[in-house]
Order: structure tokens, then C-alpha cells, then sequence
């Protein structure tokens, strides 16, 4: 009993945080990843673009890397926000959306929406049941010069019968994207 409990005791004191996870720890691992990572973080496949937006702003671009139908009834969207602009960018307040209960989680992409023209119906990003968006959150409120965000976004899924879906994100330009 005591070499289980020494072994149990290794094994919970062994992590980097301290056991202590992030508050979108749940939220790290989203599919369609390739699972590589030197920093003990799952990342996104970043071999396949589906699509890149050019934002609204010179040199900010969003690239999209998968949009993936999830067991459990809902959507991920994996990407990554490029400051190619060669100056310091600061991120948009309407990044996070405009809910006063979703702003208390810091800064989110929760201002991203998908929909859906065949059932006309808008999709917002999922929220936890402390109401925090199940997006990138606690990002920084500017890109430096040549940096990036990698990010992703969960949404209840549409209808299995829709396949197509337009992105929706303040400063860029609506993006009409496949399910897979």
C-alpha cells in the first residue's frame, strides 16, 4: 500500500504546473490536432489550410486550418491570427464579443460566430457552465511585429446535413468554410 501511494504521490507531483490546470485546460487539446508540441500543449495541424482571411487592418491575417464536426454535438475551429504588419498590433475589444458575462473571463475570441444560411441560424461560441467561452482566452491585447495567436473555437454543431458554414469574426471578411 505504501509503494501505491508513494507511486500515485510521484505521479500527481510530477507536473509542471504544479496540478494546477489552466481554467480552459479542457480546451488545449481541440481536434484535428497533429499532437506535437515541445511545450506539453496540443497544436493544431498546421499542414492543411483550409482558408486565409485578410484582415481589415494591412498585414493582419486570420488562417484557418481545420473546422472539425466533434462526437458530442459540436464544431472546433483551429487557426492561427499573423501580424505580418511589421508594427505592434492591438487586438480589437470586439474580438471578445459583446457579452458582459463573457468580458469578465478577460480577453476571448468570442465575438466569432458561424452560420448557417440553409437553416439560417447563427452559431456563437460554446460557453462553460462558469460562462467562459470555449475559445483562446487571456491572450495578450497586442501582437508584436511578426508574431502570431494560434487559436481555436468550439461551437454546437448544425444540422449533420450542413456541411458548409460562413465565419463570421470582427475585421475580416466572412469566410465561407467546409465541415469535415
Amino acid at each position: 500500500m505504501a509503494a501505491t501511494l508513494a507511486v500515485s504521490v510521484t505521479a500527481c507531483s510530477s507536473s509542471d504546473d504544479g496540478g494546477k490546470k489552466p481554467a480552459n485546460a479542457a480546451s488545449e487539446k481541440p481536434a484535428g490536432n497533429n499532437g506535437n508540441s515541445d511545450s506539453g500543449k496540443t497544436v493544431p495541424d498546421t499542414s492543411k489550410v483550409i482558408a486565409t482571411l485578410k484582415g481589415s487592418d494591412a498585414g493582419i491575417e486570420m488562417v484557418l486550418y481545420s473546422v472539425t464536426r466533434n462526437e458530442g454535438g459540436f464544431v472546433t475551429v483551429n487557426g492561427e491570427i499573423k501580424n505580418a504588419s511589421g508594427k505592434r498590433y492591438t487586438t480589437p475589444l470586439q474580438w471578445s464579443g459583446e457579452e458582459k458575462d463573457v468580458a469578465r473571463a478577460g480577453r476571448s475570441l468570442a465575438g466569432m460566430t458561424l452560420v448557417d444560411s440553409k437553416e439560417k441560424k447563427r452559431y456563437y461560441v460554446l460557453r462553460d457552465t462558469d460562462n467562459r467561452p470555449l475559445t483562446t482566452t487571456g491572450f495578450k491585447p497586442s501582437l508584436s511585429a511578426d508574431s502570431s495567436l494560434q487559436f481555436f473555437a468550439q461551437f454546437p454543431a448544425p444540422p449533420e446535413s450542413t456541411t458548409e458554414v460562413e465565419l463570421q469574426f470582427p475585421g475580416f471578411p466572412n469566410a465561407p468554410i467546409e465541415i469535415s
